[in-house]
């Protein structure tokens, strides 16, 4: 069950727990329900560390639950988040929590956005992938109320958080699941959902439609499974659009490497190479309760990539949905010949924009480690907007140089271009300058989420295994979207 949030000027009376922020300096925000000790604190080693916590025992028998906020100068929305994320996890057994986490927040900040982080991150903090466990042990809390005298703004900050935090459940539920059960049938299945939901419009091209329409990419991709693969369309069009958005996720929803196969480690956790679809599907949901004033238009490229008798193979050559060909020398590098054809036809319904997300190359983590994902664009307008969502979001990204020295790595002597470059070298560069390739003059970025999108540990509310990473900084993005300059 979600967790429900509310405010109220006063301590609720069946509260049980109490979270209380406390500084660095072990110091509480002016007009706090509570004071706290600092020799007290101290003495038990608590240092206000962001998301540390120490529960205290009030005279009336409930908890004041004290929690670290980092330094009074320094909290940002993302401090928040890690906050909500420890109150609610180290809530006990309590159903109703209090908080007064608003309180931390600089006397500037907006208020409704600081209030839409606490939802996130205390919701976020609760997520358990448990479908396959038969004894799973779930959050306590049904019910947040964030203590707090301001107005109906922040109200509708923890409404939005908390649609926000449940489209990022959705993500990491479909990359969570096992690949046996999270086919392409079954990704167009939850689209359909969600697009029912939601009010949005969907449009599913099926294999047949997939050959018909040119769809060389993920038909050569597909052939060597006997799971069929879907390409999906998910558009939200508001009254009065001020612009068009184009959002297209990589969708492999198991990468064996094709005959290029990998090792049997590499394909431990290759049930997460559709990450990016799940976020764009997940974000489409959250849209809605948004009500950006943006016309939305979501693709999923989605198939499995399994070595079989009917596999492409090294060397065979792939029409793209835009008319070039593509020398595969590499099967697996599989998920750039499956977004070609999506950006393909993204760029025929003419956006403003379009951003991508997949987690395209093993080289990205190794060049930003698997915190952080690397974005690559043609637009410095589009990626500042981006980037700026991103920081908004919580979820870090280095915008990284599509360098054109690198783009004759990608030359093919039989097609138009080929699908690698140069071993060993700038692997992820030649990876974006290969999907350049099918975006025209469309302002565009690329995301490579090959890091973050799948955890081994856990790190505050990201979870191990899927993250939804991309999912909340997509929402803001396509919030404060405007239309970026095309390039002349």
């Amino acid at each position: 069950m979600p967790i429900t949030f509310s405010t109220s000027r006063d301590v609720p009376d069946d509260a049980p727990v109490l979270a209380i922020p406390v500084f660095a300096d072990g110091t509480v925000p002016a007009g706090s329900p509570a004071e706290l000790d600092n020799d007290f604190l101290a003495a038990r080693d608590f240092q206000g560390k962001v998301g540390q916590t120490l529960p205290l025992l009030a005279d009336d028998g409930t908890t004041i639950l004290a929690v670290g906020v980092g330094a009074a100068g320094e909290v940002d929305d993302d401090v928040l988040r890690r906050a909500a994320h420890a109150a609610v996890r180290n809530a006990g057994k309590a159903n109703v929590v209090a908080m007064t986490l608003l309180d931390a927040a600089p006397g500037d900040a907006d208020r409704g956005r600081a209030a839409q982080a606490i939802a996130e991150g205390a919701s976020l903090g609760t997520y358990k992938f448990t479908t396959y466990k038969s004894d799973a042990k779930r959050s306590s809390v049904e019910r947040v109320v964030l203590v707090t005298r301001a107005g109906n703004h922040v109200q509708r900050g923890l409404d939005r958080g908390s649609a926000i935090a449940s489209a990022v459940a959705l993500a990491r539920d479909l990359i969570n699941e096992p690949p046996g059960a999270m086919t392409p049938r079954r990704m167009e299945e939850v689209a359909r959902a969600v697009a029912a939901e939601g009010g949005l419009t969907v449009d599913v091209w099926d294999e047949e439609r997939i050959a018909a329409d040119g769809l060389g990419g993920l038909a050569g991709v597909a052939a060597g499974s006997d799971e069929p693969a879907r390409l999906i369309q998910l558009t939200y069009d508001p009254p009065g659009a001020r612009g068009t958005l184009a959002l297209v996720g990589k969708g492999i929803t198991f990468d064996s490497g094709g005959l290029s196969i990998k090792t049997g480690e590499g394909m431990m956790t290759m049930k997460c190479d559709m990450s990016g679809a799940a976020a764009v599907i997940a974000a489409m949901a959250a849209i809605p309760a948004v009500a950006p004033k943006v016309r939305v238009l979501a693709f999923a490229a989605c198939t499995e990539n399994l070595p079989s008798g009917k596999a492409m193979k090294p060397g065979d050559v792939l029409k793209i949905r835009n008319g070039k060909t593509v020398e595969v020398l590499n099967t697996d590098a599989e998920g750039r010949l499956v977004l070609a054809d999506a950006l393909s036809l993204a760029v025929e319904q003419s956006p403003d924009g379009i951003v991508d997300l997949a987690t395209l190359t093993g080289a990205m983590s190794v060049a930003l480690g698997r915190d952080i994902a690397g974005l690559f664009s043609n637009d410095d307008d589009l990626a500042d907007q981006v980037g700026a969502a991103a920081e908004r979001a919580g979820e870090p990204m280095w915008r990284m140089p599509l360098a054109k020295r690198y783009r004759k790595q990608i030359d093919s002597e039989v097609a138009d271009i080929k699908n690698i470059g140069a071993a060993g070298q700038a692997g992820s560069i030649t990876a974006a300058l290969f999907l350049e390739e099918f975006v025209g003059d469309v302002p565009w970025v690329h995301l490579d989420i090959a890091g973050p999108a799948f955890r081994a540990d856990e790190d505050g509310y990201l979870p191990k295994g899927g993250t939804g990473y991309g999912v909340r900084t997509l929402v803001d993005l396509v919030a404060n979207y405007r239309k970026p300059s095309r390039r002349r």
